[in-house]
Protein backbone atom coordinates (compact mmCIF):
# COMPACT_ATOMS: atom_id res chain seq x y z
CA UNK A 1 0.00 0.00 0.00
CA UNK A 2 1.32 3.43 -0.77
CA UNK A 3 0.76 6.62 0.74
CA UNK A 4 1.22 9.83 -0.61
CA UNK A 5 1.29 12.96 1.61
CA UNK A 6 2.37 17.00 0.97
CA UNK A 7 5.18 17.82 3.52
CA UNK A 8 8.21 19.98 4.19
CA UNK A 9 11.34 18.04 4.10
CA UNK A 10 13.67 19.45 6.67
CA UNK A 11 11.96 22.45 6.99
CA UNK A 12 13.28 24.12 4.00
CA UNK A 13 11.45 22.75 1.13
CA UNK A 14 8.50 21.88 0.02
CA UNK A 15 7.44 18.48 -1.29
CA UNK A 16 5.29 15.27 -1.71
CA UNK A 17 6.69 12.04 0.13
CA UNK A 18 5.71 8.44 -0.77
CA UNK A 19 6.13 5.53 0.79
CA UNK A 20 4.89 1.88 0.73
CA UNK A 21 6.28 1.50 4.60
CA UNK A 22 10.10 0.10 3.29
CA UNK A 23 10.83 3.03 1.47
CA UNK A 24 9.80 6.77 0.52
CA UNK A 25 10.88 9.13 -1.35
CA UNK A 26 10.07 12.98 -1.66
CA UNK A 27 9.37 14.74 -4.77
CA UNK A 28 9.95 18.77 -4.51
CA UNK A 29 7.15 21.13 -5.30
CA UNK A 30 8.77 24.08 -3.81
CA UNK A 31 11.48 23.96 -7.22
CA UNK A 32 12.41 21.26 -9.58
CA UNK A 33 11.23 18.94 -10.44
CA UNK A 34 13.38 17.35 -8.17
CA UNK A 35 13.51 14.26 -5.88
CA UNK A 36 15.66 15.39 -2.74
CA UNK A 37 14.79 12.27 -1.10
CA UNK A 38 15.54 8.54 -1.51
CA UNK A 39 16.09 5.40 1.38
CA UNK A 40 14.61 3.24 4.03
CA UNK A 41 12.21 4.98 5.73
CA UNK A 42 13.53 5.87 9.22
CA UNK A 43 17.02 5.52 7.53
CA UNK A 44 19.79 7.44 5.90
CA UNK A 45 19.46 9.78 2.69
CA UNK A 46 20.97 7.77 -0.13
CA UNK A 47 21.18 10.98 -2.13
CA UNK A 48 23.02 13.48 -1.47
CA UNK A 49 21.65 17.29 0.06
CA UNK A 50 23.95 20.51 -1.00
CA UNK A 51 21.65 23.30 -0.42
CA UNK A 52 24.33 25.96 -0.05
CA UNK A 53 25.87 25.04 -3.60
CA UNK A 54 25.37 27.75 -6.43
CA UNK A 55 26.11 28.33 -10.13
CA UNK A 56 25.54 31.45 -11.86
CA UNK A 57 23.40 30.50 -15.25
CA UNK A 58 21.39 33.21 -17.27
CA UNK A 59 20.32 36.35 -15.28
CA UNK A 60 20.25 34.64 -11.46
CA UNK A 61 22.09 31.16 -10.49
CA UNK A 62 21.50 27.63 -10.77
CA UNK A 63 21.21 25.83 -7.30
CA UNK A 64 22.79 22.57 -6.52
CA UNK A 65 20.43 21.28 -4.23
CA UNK A 66 21.16 17.85 -4.34
CA UNK A 67 19.01 14.55 -4.89
CA UNK A 68 17.70 13.33 -8.32
CA UNK A 69 17.19 15.98 -11.41
CA UNK A 70 16.53 16.19 -15.04
CA UNK A 71 18.67 17.80 -17.66
CA UNK A 72 18.96 17.64 -21.38
CA UNK A 73 22.38 16.83 -22.85
CA UNK A 74 25.40 17.49 -24.35
CA UNK A 75 26.36 19.57 -21.08
CA UNK A 76 26.71 23.09 -22.38
CA UNK A 77 26.49 26.27 -20.56
CA UNK A 78 24.56 27.65 -19.77
CA UNK A 79 21.79 25.53 -21.47
CA UNK A 80 22.05 22.67 -19.25
CA UNK A 81 22.16 24.94 -15.95
CA UNK A 82 19.23 26.69 -16.56
CA UNK A 83 18.04 27.60 -13.21
CA UNK A 84 14.98 25.28 -11.55
CA UNK A 85 14.26 27.57 -8.85
CA UNK A 86 10.53 27.51 -9.39
CA UNK A 87 7.81 25.90 -8.18
CA UNK A 88 6.26 22.83 -10.01
CA UNK A 89 2.84 21.56 -10.26
CA UNK A 90 1.68 18.16 -9.85
CA UNK A 91 -0.53 15.86 -9.62
CA UNK A 92 -1.87 12.53 -8.71
CA UNK A 93 -2.15 10.22 -11.65
CA UNK A 94 -4.78 8.02 -9.94
CA UNK A 95 -5.38 4.20 -9.07
CA UNK A 96 -5.42 3.09 -12.52
CA UNK A 97 -1.60 3.50 -12.72
CA UNK A 98 -0.26 2.68 -9.57
CA UNK A 99 -1.28 5.65 -7.67
CA UNK A 100 1.89 7.55 -9.37
CA UNK A 101 3.10 11.28 -9.00
CA UNK A 102 3.13 13.35 -12.00
CA UNK A 103 5.55 16.62 -11.51
CA UNK A 104 5.73 19.43 -14.21
CA UNK A 105 8.00 22.66 -14.32
CA UNK A 106 7.50 25.85 -16.14
CA UNK A 107 8.74 26.04 -19.85
CA UNK A 108 12.44 26.93 -19.17
CA UNK A 109 12.42 30.62 -20.60
CA UNK A 110 15.99 30.52 -22.31
CA UNK A 111 15.38 26.85 -23.91
CA UNK A 112 11.53 26.31 -24.61
CA UNK A 113 12.09 23.21 -23.32
CA UNK A 114 9.80 22.08 -20.60
CA UNK A 115 10.85 18.90 -17.79
CA UNK A 116 8.40 16.60 -16.14
CA UNK A 117 9.09 13.42 -14.14
CA UNK A 118 6.37 10.75 -13.37
CA UNK A 119 7.19 8.53 -10.44
CA UNK A 120 5.59 5.09 -9.41
CA UNK A 121 6.25 3.34 -6.09
CA UNK A 122 5.95 -0.49 -5.74
CA UNK A 123 3.78 -1.17 -3.11
CA UNK A 124 5.21 -4.06 -1.53
CA UNK A 125 9.54 -3.45 -2.61
CA UNK A 126 12.46 -0.88 -2.73
CA UNK A 127 11.75 0.11 -6.29
CA UNK A 128 10.68 2.96 -8.16
CA UNK A 129 9.92 3.28 -11.85
CA UNK A 130 10.85 7.07 -12.76
CA UNK A 131 9.99 8.38 -16.57
CA UNK A 132 11.70 11.24 -17.87
CA UNK A 133 9.96 13.59 -20.22
CA UNK A 134 11.29 16.38 -22.53
CA UNK A 135 9.25 18.46 -24.39
CA UNK A 136 10.14 21.00 -26.96
CA UNK A 137 8.07 24.25 -26.58
CA UNK A 138 9.64 26.28 -28.85
CA UNK A 139 9.38 27.17 -32.55
CA UNK A 140 12.13 24.86 -34.37
CA UNK A 141 13.86 21.77 -33.44
CA UNK A 142 16.13 20.98 -30.57
CA UNK A 143 18.86 18.28 -30.40
CA UNK A 144 19.07 16.95 -27.23
CA UNK A 145 19.18 13.67 -24.90
CA UNK A 146 17.58 12.95 -21.56
CA UNK A 147 19.70 12.99 -18.69
CA UNK A 148 19.21 11.66 -15.28
CA UNK A 149 21.18 12.36 -12.88
CA UNK A 150 21.53 11.27 -8.78
CA UNK A 151 23.57 12.75 -6.85
CA UNK A 152 23.99 10.18 -3.75
CA UNK A 153 25.38 10.95 -0.19
CA UNK A 154 29.31 10.94 -0.23
CA UNK A 155 31.12 8.35 1.26
CA UNK A 156 30.25 5.64 -0.95
CA UNK A 157 31.36 4.15 -4.73
CA UNK A 158 30.02 4.37 -7.71
CA UNK A 159 30.17 1.00 -10.24
CA UNK A 160 29.76 0.61 -13.90
CA UNK A 161 29.53 -2.79 -15.58
CA UNK A 162 32.21 -4.16 -18.06
CA UNK A 163 30.68 -6.37 -20.93
CA UNK A 164 31.36 -10.19 -20.92
CA UNK A 165 35.13 -10.58 -21.33
CA UNK A 166 36.52 -13.10 -23.67
CA UNK A 167 39.86 -14.34 -25.74
CA UNK A 168 41.79 -12.45 -28.29
CA UNK A 169 41.54 -15.41 -30.42
CA UNK A 170 37.93 -15.30 -30.52
CA UNK A 171 36.86 -11.05 -30.09
CA UNK A 172 39.00 -9.12 -32.36
CA UNK A 173 36.89 -6.16 -32.50
CA UNK A 174 36.32 -3.63 -29.39
CA UNK A 175 33.59 -4.42 -26.97
CA UNK A 176 32.64 -1.03 -25.00
CA UNK A 177 33.50 2.68 -25.73
CA UNK A 178 34.85 4.44 -22.66
CA UNK A 179 34.79 8.30 -22.50
CA UNK A 180 37.18 9.93 -20.58
CA UNK A 181 37.37 13.76 -19.60
CA UNK A 182 40.58 16.51 -19.94
CA UNK A 183 40.64 16.12 -16.29
CA UNK A 184 39.84 12.28 -15.85
CA UNK A 185 43.61 10.96 -13.91
CA UNK A 186 43.32 7.20 -14.39
CA UNK A 187 46.10 7.05 -11.61
CA UNK A 188 43.59 8.87 -8.92
CA UNK A 189 43.08 6.38 -6.12
CA UNK A 190 39.69 6.70 -6.23
CA UNK A 191 39.76 4.47 -9.46
CA UNK A 192 39.62 0.45 -9.11
CA UNK A 193 39.72 -1.37 -12.37
CA UNK A 194 38.89 -4.85 -12.74
CA UNK A 195 37.80 -7.54 -15.71
CA UNK A 196 34.34 -7.07 -15.14
CA UNK A 197 33.30 -3.35 -13.64
CA UNK A 198 34.98 0.31 -13.05
CA UNK A 199 35.38 1.37 -9.78
CA UNK A 200 34.47 5.06 -8.73
CA UNK A 201 35.28 6.11 -4.80
CA UNK A 202 33.85 9.58 -3.53
CA UNK A 203 36.71 10.06 -0.68
CA UNK A 204 36.90 14.37 0.57
CA UNK A 205 40.53 13.00 1.43
CA UNK A 206 41.25 13.28 -2.46
CA UNK A 207 39.45 16.35 -3.68
CA UNK A 208 39.00 17.69 -7.24
CA UNK A 209 36.52 15.71 -9.67
CA UNK A 210 37.04 12.35 -11.67
CA UNK A 211 34.51 11.18 -14.40
CA UNK A 212 33.59 8.45 -16.75
CA UNK A 213 31.75 7.47 -19.23
CA UNK A 214 30.63 4.28 -20.93
CA UNK A 215 27.90 2.18 -23.24
CA UNK A 216 26.94 -0.39 -20.66
CA UNK A 217 25.20 -3.09 -22.62
CA UNK A 218 23.53 -4.40 -19.52
CA UNK A 219 21.48 -1.07 -18.50
CA UNK A 220 22.59 -0.28 -15.18
CA UNK A 221 25.22 1.66 -12.82
CA UNK A 222 25.02 1.64 -9.28
CA UNK A 223 26.25 3.09 -6.01
CA UNK A 224 27.21 1.29 -2.88
CA UNK A 225 27.40 2.69 0.59
CA UNK A 226 26.92 1.84 4.21
CA UNK A 227 25.74 -1.59 3.49
CA UNK A 228 23.31 -0.50 0.78
CA UNK A 229 22.99 -0.33 -2.88
CA UNK A 230 21.16 1.63 -5.28
CA UNK A 231 20.94 0.65 -8.93
CA UNK A 232 19.21 2.55 -11.37
CA UNK A 233 18.79 0.26 -14.87
CA UNK A 234 17.70 1.26 -18.16
CA UNK A 235 17.10 -0.22 -21.37
CA UNK A 236 20.07 0.49 -23.79
CA UNK A 237 19.02 1.29 -27.50
CA UNK A 238 21.49 -0.38 -29.93
CA UNK A 239 21.96 1.16 -33.08
CA UNK A 240 21.15 4.71 -31.53
CA UNK A 241 23.23 7.57 -30.66
CA UNK A 242 24.16 8.40 -27.22
CA UNK A 243 25.86 11.85 -25.67
CA UNK A 244 29.62 11.65 -24.92
CA UNK A 245 31.35 9.69 -27.34
CA UNK A 246 28.65 7.11 -27.24
CA UNK A 247 27.90 7.17 -23.31
CA UNK A 248 24.39 5.48 -21.82
CA UNK A 249 25.87 5.52 -18.03
CA UNK A 250 28.51 7.86 -16.25
CA UNK A 251 30.32 8.58 -12.50
CA UNK A 252 31.60 11.80 -11.88
CA UNK A 253 32.89 12.51 -8.32
CA UNK A 254 33.78 15.32 -6.68
CA UNK A 255 34.64 16.96 -3.04
CA UNK A 256 31.29 16.18 -0.85
CA UNK A 257 29.28 14.41 -3.43
CA UNK A 258 29.28 11.86 -6.37
CA UNK A 259 26.89 11.83 -9.17
CA UNK A 260 25.45 8.53 -10.49
CA UNK A 261 24.16 9.24 -14.55
CA UNK A 262 22.11 7.82 -17.24
CA UNK A 263 20.92 8.96 -20.50
CA UNK A 264 18.67 8.25 -23.24
CA UNK A 265 19.63 8.30 -26.74
CA UNK A 266 20.28 11.59 -29.02
CA UNK A 267 17.45 13.16 -31.18
CA UNK A 268 16.21 16.18 -32.98
CA UNK A 269 13.16 17.16 -31.06
CA UNK A 270 10.52 19.10 -33.16
CA UNK A 271 8.41 21.71 -31.49
CA UNK A 272 5.48 20.11 -29.83
CA UNK A 273 6.82 16.85 -29.56
CA UNK A 274 8.63 14.93 -26.09
CA UNK A 275 10.99 12.47 -25.44
CA UNK A 276 11.08 10.18 -22.22
CA UNK A 277 13.50 8.46 -20.57
CA UNK A 278 13.08 5.44 -18.47
CA UNK A 279 14.89 4.68 -14.66
CA UNK A 280 13.92 1.90 -12.39
CA UNK A 281 15.53 2.32 -9.29
CA UNK A 282 16.20 -0.43 -6.74
CA UNK A 283 17.66 -0.23 -3.24
CA UNK A 284 19.30 -3.04 -1.41
CA UNK A 285 20.29 -3.93 1.98
CA UNK A 286 23.11 -6.09 3.80
CA UNK A 287 25.20 -5.31 0.20
CA UNK A 288 29.00 -4.72 1.50
CA UNK A 289 30.57 -2.16 0.21
CA UNK A 290 33.48 -3.14 -2.12
CA UNK A 291 37.13 -1.68 -1.92
CA UNK A 292 37.82 -2.93 -5.22
CA UNK A 293 36.53 -3.78 -8.76
CA UNK A 294 37.29 -7.44 -7.34
CA UNK A 295 35.63 -7.39 -4.70
CA UNK A 296 32.73 -5.94 -6.95
CA UNK A 297 33.06 -9.07 -8.91
CA UNK A 298 32.47 -10.79 -6.27
CA UNK A 299 29.31 -9.50 -4.09
CA UNK A 300 27.78 -6.51 -6.35
CA UNK A 301 27.75 -8.41 -9.42
CA UNK A 302 25.46 -11.55 -8.49
CA UNK A 303 22.95 -8.99 -7.01
CA UNK A 304 22.60 -7.45 -9.82
CA UNK A 305 22.42 -10.25 -11.95
CA UNK A 306 19.47 -11.40 -9.82
CA UNK A 307 17.71 -8.06 -10.36
CA UNK A 308 17.90 -8.05 -14.39
CA UNK A 309 16.73 -12.33 -14.29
Amino acid sequence: MVSIEQVQYKDWLDGIRLTNGIVDLVVTTGVGPRVIRFGFVGADNEFGELPGVSIPAYESAWQMLGGHRLWHAPEIAPRAYHPDNDPVQWMHLGMHLGDSVRVTQPVEQHTAIQKELDFWLAPDAAQVSVTHRLTNRGVWPVELAPWAISVMAPGGVGIIPLPPRGSHGDNLLPATTLTLWAYTDMADPRWSWGQRCILLGQDDAHPGPQKIGAFAPDGWVAYARRGHLFVKRVTPVYGATYPDLNCNVELYTDTGMQEVETFGPLVMLAPGASVEHKEAWHLLHDVPQPATAQEAEETILPKVQALLA
